[in-house]
């Protein structure tokens, strides 16, 4: 095959990659768009394989049969609960990827170099392009190389980390060395040099003391950002990850790795930083681990107890009331109580209630996690309402069911300057007349912080798993 084949075959799935990250901006479109997406992989893989310098086919294949069973076997294994980790698991391979093509990059820079001076033939599709190349465009090669391992190796301990805290696994509190983001800059000012030296001939040493670095940096970098930042974090790596395949891209010549990587870098960052907006917070201070963050003062005490309900308590509330809004959170995925959900829904409609939902923009760990659970449990597209459309209305509501859901109703981030959530924006749930909270015990939400509506006067509590309590709730509505 020659290159007219292959650069047709990648305009194609680029074309298909933007449609498919066009719908995506939809519900109804979703699944059209996922489809566009494979289609789009499926095209760019077999034109790379049978394309120019193709090569190595039993190698080639089995590669790619193994991923596809890793794949595949991730996909049919992991609950939704879990996808936010796997997403960050997933850039961190990307990430490692960028910093091994990156090194073998330079490896064939210096083959390239020892062949001329032996007076000896290149051989290999790259090392040919590579032999090709200017002086100019060899320094362009390296500075394009030197990008994809810093930020490669960046988003590899970053993604890392952001895993572990997602998953449990680390703390999820934002911690630094002694010296804080100090040690970050020094990090980045001694990689700057590295690439100096590298660029002057230094030698390749130069390159790993950058991917120690950078990887320090990644580290450091992703711990000092608290766990209530996480989906904004996931949000950004999945950017990195993009500028590195788009760093990738220029290095291997490879113009699909290119305008996918711009995407994915473009759309990562457009994304963190609407997040950022919407949940009031710093883009530049949150991508640099909370740089120029206030210390803050003590959090407010919070005073009295909170009251607990049984079912029967919140049937006769739900029968006297009129309109409905239901706030999904983490707990309801944990709890896998979409469907439950759902009926309940269909009851309260079917007795001629109004009943919506009201959905913040980080509930859960990923942006449109509760969208996806309810579309899956087929609630309607139409009552499920973001938070700026619904806000205004919870004065009017009889009654809110917060189902899982423990910082983005959490009071304190517009009452409590001190709180770490300070300034966010929050469903106001609690102008509502009555508030009931499905959860399991009395544990603070993922920012590891007490939420006041859990004491307020028309704020009940009840406790339990979500689709057990709201299983037994609709076994007692008439």
């Amino acid at each position: 095959m020659d290159f007219g084949f292959t650069t047709a075959a990648y305009v194609v799935a680029a074309v298909l990659f933007i449609l498919s990250l066009g719908g995506l901006s939809g519900q109804e479109s979703a699944k059209r768009a996922i489809w566009y997406g494979i289609v789009g992989m499926a095209l760019a893989v077999v034109a790379t394989l049978i394309g120019p310098g193709s090569g190595l086919w039993v190698v080639s294949i089995i590669l790619v049969a193994m991923g596809g069973v890793i794949g595949w076997q991730l996909a049919t294994r992991v609950q939704m609960t879990q996808m936010p980790e796997l997403v960050a698991a997933m850039h961190s391979l990307v990430g490692l990827a960028a910093v091994f093509v990156g090194f073998n990059a330079d490896f064939t820079i210096n083959m390239v170099d020892a062949a001329k001076a032996a007076g000896e033939a290149v051989e290999g599709n790259f090392a040919e392009l590579v032999a090709k190349k200017t002086g100019v465009e060899i320094g362009i090669l390296m500075v394009e190389l030197s990008l994809g391992i810093w930020i490669g190796a960046v988003t590899f301990t970053g993604s890392i980390i952001a895993y572990g805290k997602l998953a449990g696994k680390v703390d999820t509190s934002a911690k630094q060395l002694p010296g804080g983001h100090m040690l970050n800059l020094a990090a980045v000012i001694g990689s700057v040099l590295m690439l100096i030296l590298y660029m002057s001939g230094s030698g390749s040493w130069t390159l790993f003391v950058m991917a120690a670095l950078a990887l320090f940096i990644g580290y450091h970098l992703i711990m000092g950002i608290g766990g209530a930042d996480m989906p904004v974090v996931v949000s950004m790596l999945n950017s990195y990850s993009g500028w590195a395949a788009a760093a990738i891209g220029f290095s291997l010549g490879n113009d699909l790795l290119i305008v996918v990587g711009a995407l994915v870098g473009s759309s990562g960052a457009i994304l963190s930083y609407i997040m950022c907006k919407g949940m009031n917070r710093s883009f530049v201070s949150v991508i640099l681990g909370g740089w120029g963050g206030s210390a803050g003062g003590a959090q407010a005490e919070v005073e009295g107890e909170q009251v607990a309900i049984d079912a029967d308590g919140v049937a006769s509330a739900l029968e006297e009331a009129d309109s409905v809004v239901i706030v999904p959170g983490y707990g309801m995925a944990v709890a896998q109580a979409q469907n439950a959900v759902s009926e309940l829904t269909k009851k309260l409609r079917g007795q001629g209630k109004t009943v919506r939902f009201a959905i913040h923009p980080v509930a859960g760990r990923l942006p449109g996690h509760m969208n996806v659970l309810l579309a899956e449990a087929k609630v309607p597209y139409d009552i499920v309402l973001e938070m700026e459309e619904i806000n205004d209305d919870f004065p009017d509501t009889d009654v809110v069911i917060v189902i899982g859901s423990n910082d983005i109703v959490n009071p304190a981030a517009q009452d409590d300057p001190n709180s770490p959530i300070a300034g966010m924006p929050v469903l106001e749930v609690w102008k509502a007349k009555s508030v009931f909270v499905c959860k399991r015990g009395q544990g603070t939400g993922y920012s590891g912080i007490e939420n006041p509506l859990f004491f307020k006067d028309n704020t009940r509590m009840f406790y339990g798993d979500a689709k057990a309590t709201i299983s037994d709730l609709l076994t007692k509505l008439g």
